[in-house]
């Protein structure tokens, strides 16, 4: 893969228009046109990894996503800055503005998630693969004979935000000419975090695009040149775009650590744990310095945020630093795993205690576990509800529910695959607070004041 080709602004939906006139790159333009959109300003209220409490604010799905594009800008900037240095013929390319692509993708990254965090995923995936939904892998419609292929049963059992994300940037509802947000190339394949389709036996549950969305990935690594790999018969397989590590980096970076700033608001860890933590970053010379610009502080709160800060600024430094030095095996399609793996000793097993910490603390905490609890029983119902109404919709309480979903979901597809990704579209599209309140309408809990 070479540069050259990887960097292009052309829009996939709009190859033969062209590129608009103002001052704004179109690189710019892909991120003012997520920070607008309704699917970006939803995530306010979609679980990151805490329920949102009444009095403390921690991170949801969007502030999350903003932090991540601030961290993934400053990893662009600072990887085409150093890399320039080498490669001097890139400044008459669209090199310069690798900050502006990677902090676009970190915007819309996250975009495919639904309500209550990753537990919503989970929900959807075992809906298929161990609840109700089982019955659909041999269903066949009675009208037209139609059944699920076992590659499209491999995006449902495995439903994946990643690709969800990817699906909503690009898939032509209604038959619109002009698909999804008409994006450009080359952000697009930045959020593609797993280049490859669901029956792929790779990372167990990871994919990056379903099958109806296969032939928009292929036309995008064509343009781009982005490489194809050996695959399973009947699978895909490509190697990973070069700005997809920057960006994966970016959420590395920050769900780690903000996780561990939050659970400090939140109690869950005490403000000695916390900073050992982030100390463990430094080597002890360096944590002198910090400590001594710490005292100046007085709010606690305050102190750990500085703290906090200086991680990211250690963590960000050196994942430029393994993408700078790896360059050539990212271009040749051959560096394995995520540019976290590879920083320097210290603040590597510092990541590793975090990661150990979070798990056994944050993500098993009761108030986490609840939502999860919550969440898989909420989706779960508005699955099966809404599964059946596809299916059937000739029913009188399938018509009731029917009318309800927006006419932009293709809930009327000619496809039983179609039918039930209109329904993966419409349920991991709400927000937590949305999906409560469906739940409770539709269960009579909740009656509409009339």
């Amino acid at each position: 893969m070479n540069w050259e080709q990887l960097l292009s602004n052309k829009r996939f939906g709009q190859e033969n228009q062209p590129h608009s006139k103002d001052d704004r790159t179109e690189f710019q333009r892909d991120y003012d046109r997520l920070i607008f959109s309704a699917p970006f300003r939803r995530l306010q209220n979609k679980t990151q990894v805490f329920p949102l409490p009444e009095s403390i604010f921690v991170h949801n799905r969007l502030t999350h996503s903003l932090e991540v594009s601030s961290v993934g800008r400053s990893l662009g900037n600072d990887a085409s800055r150093q890399l320039l240095d080498r490669h001097p013929q890139l400044f008459s390319t669209h090199f310069t503005e690798l900050g502006n692509i990677v902090s676009a993708a970190c915007l819309a990254h996250d975009l495919g998630n639904p309500p209550f965090g990753h537990s919503g995923e989970n929900a959807i995936a075992t809906y298929f693969s161990e609840g109700p939904g089982l019955r659909l892998k041999d269903y066949v419609c009675p009208k037209t004979g139609d059944r699920l292929t076992e590659a499209q049963w491999h995006d449902l059992t495995r439903f994946e935000g990643n690709a969800n994300a990817f699906r909503l940037l690009t898939h032509h509802f209604l038959g619109r000419r002009e698909g999804g947000f008409v994006m450009t190339y080359s952000t697009l394949a930045s959020i593609v975090k797993y280049p490859y389709t669901s029956g792929h036996k790779g990372k167990a549950g990871k994919f990056g695009f379903f099958r109806s969305e296969e032939e928009s990935y292929v036309r995008i690594a064509r343009e781009l040149g982005i490489r194809q790999l050996p695959a399973e018969e009947g699978e895909l397989k490509f190697a990973r775009y070069p700005l997809v590590y920057l960006v994966e980096a970016a959420d590395d970076i920050c769900y780690e650590i903000m996780d561990i700033e939050d659970a400090h608001k939140l109690k869950i860890l005490t403000t000695e744990e916390t900073r050992n933590l982030l100390l463990a970053y430094f080597p002890k010379q360096q944590q002198e310095r910090i400590l001594s610009r710490m005292s100046a502080l007085d709010d606690v709160n305050e102190q750990i945020v500085y703290l906090r800060s200086c991680v990211i600024n250690c963590l960000e430094n050196e994942c430029v630093r393994v993408f700078v030095e790896h360059e050539e095996e990212i271009l040749e399609g051959e560096f394995e795993g995520s540019l976290i793996k590879y920083i320097s000793d210290i603040p590597n097993e510092a990541y590793k205690v975090c990661e150990q910490v979070s798990y056994g603390k944050i993500y098993h905490s009761k108030d986490v576990v609840d939502i999860e609890i919550a969440g898989y029983k909420i989706i779960s119902t508005l699955m099966d509800l809404m599964v059946e109404a596809v299916i059937h919709p000739e029913r009188q309480y399938s018509k009731l529910l029917l009318n309800r979903v927006s006419s932009q979901y293709e809930t009327h597809a000619p496809t039983l695959y179609g039918k039930l990704m209109a329904v993966l579209d419409y349920i991991s599209g709400m927000t937590d607070v949305y999906a409560v309140g469906v739940y409770r309408r539709i269960n009579g809990m909740k009656i509409p004041t009339l």
